[in-house]
């Protein structure tokens, strides 16, 4: 097992009317960037933030952030990350148990070797 890939669902939240919790996809790749995992994003427009694991893995117990992306619980069941960019920010509600069984998978996987 190499990549691990999981669709889950979130709200995103923005300044315009609120889509309801919209698909997105947690990507781990160990042969791309082993310290890293992917979160891609359906609005408002398909694109990808890519981000350090530690990050995502610290977010989770404590507000945590790095560059463009924070993390933070929030409550008991959820988690938030937010991202920043040039175009603005957006603010992403996970439940946390989605995220951390997406992290879990991906300490199993490991590199393909040639």
């Amino acid at each position: 097992m190499s990549v691990v890939e999981q669709y889950a669902r979130a709200h995103i939240f923005t300044d315009e009317e609120d889509p309801g919790a919209v698909p997105v996809v947690l990507r781990y790749d160990p042969d791309a960037d082993p310290r890293s995992v992917r979160v891609g994003l359906p609005l408002p427009g398909p694109h990808e933030w890519t981000f350090s694991r530690a990050l995502l893995e610290q977010g989770l117990r404590v507000p945590a952030e790095s560059g463009d992306v924070r993390v933070w619980p929030c409550g008991r069941v959820q988690a938030v990350v937010e991202f920043h960019s040039a175009h603005g920010v957006e603010v992403v509600q996970f439940e946390s148990k989605t995220l951390l069984r997406f992290l879990r998978r991906t300490y199993t996987a490991e590199p393909v070797r040639s």
